[in-house]
Order: structure tokens, then sequence, then C-alpha cells
């Protein structure tokens, strides 16, 4: 569906004068009324109200595209308005919005909405467009800007000529496919500038979009075959296996976006190499231009992320069991958490679902590496971690746990890499039979092999440091506290943030309770550390920066660390080191004190499963206060 079949002259408003993002939104719902394709104006607004709860939907450039999906709405439809001045819409680049679209789509209408919104954030990526509609001087003029630029990208719709311009003998020379986690704004964004990159340097130019909708504009196995070679701009997973034997360039969506020209010259000069799929030598890995630590990193928050759900839903389950017996006056031995029926429900469900942790581990972190392949391995390698099995007790035997699985999730990985590059010697009529029978059986050999030889010696390894950890005096875990507090603090959703949190989350499955308290404390001081320094000290932040500080409260007490990012990239020297320190300063307090956690995430929300919960509020007050007293001394009063 064509974005100007959406827009009617009624829903259009120019040169329109709003004071503030929630009048500005009123006014977009007034004209999508007018429109006549809404059946509930105040159900459709609280759709838009709900999204932009999630985050602002001005993305920046001036550009704002709110956008809801819901029963209010009869069919979908499109509202614009220009604002010349600019209306503050909490944009991403902390700029004005002055062109806004309202985007309308009924519950049961599929994904048009999504469709609509790609269009969009494309076609107004091109700046001069963007500067004729700002211009327009009347609704008909603003309709044609948008026809003749909807017409020339995409042609398709409206005739039988090609979406990419092609070479004289009909093929493309270079093709792309870009990708990023939410598949909406700079998926579209990637594409748009290498498509204009393309035109700019007389190179054909075919991009796939995997955005939330969906692939779009798919590479075809002809165009794969005949092109010089292809990009790959994404920040996450994408069908690899077709690009085999071609040059592939792999690389972060914002280069897409920021060097479109620079990669299609690469591609073009040839500087780009020969990927393999499932297991070549070192081709595929140097496509990635990452060092080998980088990539390990990768591997390993691909399992991480993976495991977390089962983590912290299991972790809750268990921890409200406890709260149900603590409420019922159950005697806290042996059997705590499964005396009252209703607590043991909650026990066992957490139970089970806490038993998954350490095979998904495994599981994803060996097809992070292998892909497909790799996941039986990871998974049973995992699993046999779990249990202890040993050659003299197939059964188990004293649990490898979370170390088990590392080594089973990247042994498992590289093993099946290794035994898919010693298949290709096999012959091509057994390739069908490959990834059903042969990897599995091949993988399954080895990695229990592996497993079960090792297993003694990491379940020693384990049962040491769950010994040491359990030995530490009074000092040396509130060290401890301080480290982990301030690893949460450094890089605020980092690697040694997750390196702390998938530490607690270990020590929660082995009983150590102490360790979850000041990892999560120290999360949540950052944010709440800065939200009070904007609110105690505002001549050191910025209008804007007090304004948005006021969300860090609900940030921070919800144990979401983001929530300070903003402020830390703004000015690291200062706010990192405060955060730091005030988050290592809590996470020491709550093991001084003796605070424990026994659910994994949550903030304030699991404060009645705190162990000592009166002074871990302490220790967080007294945390967040002096990182919000270093920030007042290290920052500079603003004018």
């Amino acid at each position: 569906m064509r974005i100007i079949d959406l827009l009617k002259p009624e829903s259009i408003s120019l040169n329109a004068s709003p004071k503030s993002k929630s009048e500005a939104i009123d006014m977009l719902v007034d004209l999508q009324v007018n429109g006549g394709c809404i059946s509930d104006k105040d159900e459709y607004k609280k759709g838009i109200i709900a999204r932009e709860e999630h985050g602002s939907t001005a993305v920046g450039e001036g550009i704002a595209i709110p956008h809801a999906k819901n029963k209010g709405v009869k069919s979908p439809s499109l509202a614009a308005m220009t604002v010349p001045e600019g209306v503050d819409y909490e944009a991403l680049d902390d700029e004005p919005s002055n062109l806004l679209f309202m985007i309308a789509a009924p519950e049961d209408g599929g994904d048009i909405h999504l469709d609509v919104l790609a269009k969009l954030m494309t076609i107004l990526m091109d700046e001069d467009f963007r500067a004729k509609l700002l211009e327009a001087k009347d609704k008909s003029e603003f309709l044609k800007i948008i026809d003749d630029m909807e017409t020339e990208k995409y042609p398709e719709e409206t005739s039988d000529a090609p979406k990419s311009a092609e070479t004289s003998d009909g093929a493309i020379k270079v093709l792309a496919v870009t990708a990023c986690p939410t598949g909406i704004a700079h998926t579209y964004m990637a594409a748009e500038a290498l498509e204009k990159a393309g035109k700019k340097l007389g190179i054909s130019i075919k991009v796939e979009t995997n955005g939330s909708g969906g692939a779009k504009n798919i590479l075809t196995k002809k165009e794969i075959e005949e092109c010089d070679g292809i990009i790959v701009a994404a920040d996450k997973t994408v069908e690899m296996g077709r690009f085999d034997g071609k040059k592939v360039i792999k690389t972060k969506v914002s280069d897409g976006i920021k060097i479109p020209e620079e990669l299609i010259n690469r591609i073009e000069s040839g500087d780009a190499p020969v990927y393999h799929h499932a297991g070549a030598k070192n081709e595929s890995d140097s496509s990635d231009n990452e060092s080998f630590g980088r990539k390990l990193y990768k591997h390993l928050m691909n399992g991480v992320s993976n495991m977390l759900p089962f983590t912290v839903a299991g972790g809750i389950f268990i921890a409200i069991a406890f709260l149900i017996d603590t409420i019922a006056g159950a005697p806290q031995d042996g059997n705590f958490g499964s005396h009252i029926a209703a607590a043991a429900f909650f026990k066992k469900m957490g139970d089970f679902t806490f038993s998954f942790m350490v095979p998904i581990l495994g599981g994803y972190i060996a097809m992070s590496i292998a892909d497909r392949p790799g996941f039986l391995v990871g998974m049973v390698g995992g699993y046999l971690a779990s249990t202890g099995s040993t050659f003299a007790n197939v059964s188990g035997g004293i649990p490898s746990g979370f170390l088990g699985a590392l080594l089973a999730g990247f042994a498992g990985g590289f093993l099946m890499l290794g035994i898919e590059k010693l298949c290709d010697r096999m012959p091509k009529a057994l390739n069908g039979i490959k990834p059903v029978l042969i990897y599995p059986l091949a993988g399954l050999g080895i990695i229990s092999v592996i497993m079960c030889a090792v297993n003694p010696f990491m379940g020693m390894i384990n049962t040491g440091l769950s010994n040491l950890l359990e030995g530490m005096g009074g000092s040396s875990k509130i060290v401890l506290g301080c480290i982990l507090g301030a690893m949460m603090s450094i890089d605020m959703g980092g690697p040694f943030n997750k390196a702390a949190y998938v530490f607690g989350t270990a020590a929660i499955a082995s009983g150590s309770y102490d360790i979850m308290a000041a990892v999560m404390i120290g999360g949540m001081v950052p944010p709440i550390a800065i939200a009070l320094s904007t609110t105690f000290f505002k001549n050191r932040w910025t209008e804007e920066e007090r304004k948005n500080g006021l969300v860090n409260y609900i940030m921070g007490l919800s144990f979401i660390t983001e929530g300070a990012i903003p402020y830390a990239a703004s000015d690291p020297l200062r706010v990192i080191p405060s955060c730091a320190i005030g988050a290592a300063t809590a996470g020491g307090l709550s093991m001084a004190f003796g605070c424990t956690l026994m659910a994994p995430h949550g903030g304030i929300f699991v404060i009645a499963v705190v162990g000592n919960w009166a002074l871990y509020l302490l220790s967080l007050t007294i945390g967040s206060i002096v990182g919000m007293l270093l920030l007042a001394l290290l920052k500079k009063k603003k004018s």
C-alpha cells in the first residue's frame, strides 16, 4: 500500500505551532479523526500514549512518527503536520521535531503500520525531500511532493520498473542486507544510505531489509550468484548460508548509515574476504574485522542473553515461594519454600525453570559459533555439566555448573566447525544427511566423551569456588561487594556489568544470596545518583538533562542501569567514576549488613524477598548519595 493512499487532505496541517509534545499528539489525533478512519478517538489515543511510554517515536533529524495499532481504528490511515518552529518531542538527538506523521492501523490489519513506517523512514532520510515538505504552500503541493518521491523510490508499485538500477547485462553489482535489533529505524536508514551511495557512485545496488515486519526486497539466488559482493550491515543474526563462496563484508548497521560509500568501494575494489558458511578456516572470522576476543565475547553474550529469561523468571518464582512460606510462618528448614501448597507450586516451577539455565547457556554459545549444528552439542554438553556425569557415574556426580556449560558451549561450537570441515570431503550425495544424521551423531559422541572426562575436574573447581565464597570472612565479602557493585556501574550494561550479573545469578543457583544482593544494588545506584543530582544540583546539568533525570528514579528503582548511559556518554570522565564509587559503596554496605536477595531481578519490586530489607534500602540510599555528591563535586556548573 502506498503512503499517498493513506493520507487525505483533511488529515494534513501545515505550519502548525503546538507548544508541547502532548499538544502535538492531540492535534494529530484530531487530524486522524478528520480523516474518518478512527472509530474510537479515546481508544486510539490511548494506543499512541502507550507507545510513547516505551520511548519517544521522534527519531531525530526533525522527524517524529507516532503510531498505534488498536481496536479504535477502522481502517489504516495517516495524518501529517509541519511545525516550522519545531516542537520538543523528546527526540533521540535532543533537537525539536518539525515534521510529524501519525500512523493508525486496525487491530486486525496485520503489519501494515510497520510497512508504512518502514517506507516513511526510508524516504524521510532524504534531506531535500524533508525541506520540500516543510516549504509546501498548500496541502495539494504537500501530497504531490510525497507522490513524486514515492514514485521515484518505489517504482515497482506504480510500474514494472525494477527497484534497483542494473548494469547493461542485467546484473546488480552490489547486494546488501541491513538489520537492527528492533527492526525499524536503523534497518531502513542504513538501506537508504547504501542505496543513495550506490546511486552517487554509479554502482547498481539492491538492499534487503530484515525489519520487524519480516524480510523485504529479498535477494534472489540469481542476484547472489551474479553480484560482485555482499554487504551485511546488521546487529542481529541474518541468514548467511546463501552467501557461501561470495565476497562478504560483515559490519555494524551503524556503518551502513555512516560509511556506505566506503563499504561499496571495498566490494568493488575486491577488498572483501570470501565467506565460507559453517566452518571454513578463518575466512568467516576475518570478514567481521573483529578481534578473536571480541568474537568470544559475542558468543558468550549470545548464551547469556538467551539464558537470562530462565534465570529471571525461575528466580522470581522461587522468591515468591519463599515469600509465601515466610508470610505463613513456616519454619526456615531444609524444606523452606515448600511447606505451603501454593509455595511448593511456585518453588517446583522455579526449580524446573532453573534446570534449563545451564543447558541453554551451553546450547546458545555453541549455536552462535557453529549455527544450528552446534545447538545440540552445546545443549547436551550443558546438561551433562548440570548433572556432573562422568565415566564412572554416568547418572551424575558433582555438577560442574556454569563453568562446565561455558566449556561445553565453546568446545562444542568449535568442535562442530571442525566436524563440518572434515565432512566437506565427503561425497556430495551425502550432503542431505549431514545435518540430520552425521553432524548430530558425531557431535553427540564427542561432546559426551569430553564432558565425562572434564566434569570431575570442573566439578572440583566449581565446588572450590562455592566453598571459597561461603568461607569468606566479613572483610573479604565487603571487598567482594565493592568490586561487584563497581563492575555493575563501570560500563552500565557492557561486559563488566554482564560478568558481575552472571556471577550473581550463578551464586543464586548455588545458594549464595548475598552476592546477588550486592550485584543488584550496584546496578540500581547509577540512575538514582544521577536523578538525585539533577534534582538537588540543578546547575550541573542542562535543562534537557534535568527534565529526563526524573525518569532515572524509576529506572534505578527498577534495576535498569542503562538509564544512566546518556549521562555517562556525554561526560564519561566525571559521571562513570562518581557512579562506580557510589555503587561500590552500596555493594560493600550490602555485604557488611548481611543483606540477601533470592530473585535475580526486579529492583524495588522484589524488596519483600530481600533479607535485612531495611538495611538494604539504607545501603542503596547511602550509595546513591555518595554518587550524587561526587557528581556535584566533579561536574562543572552550567551557565
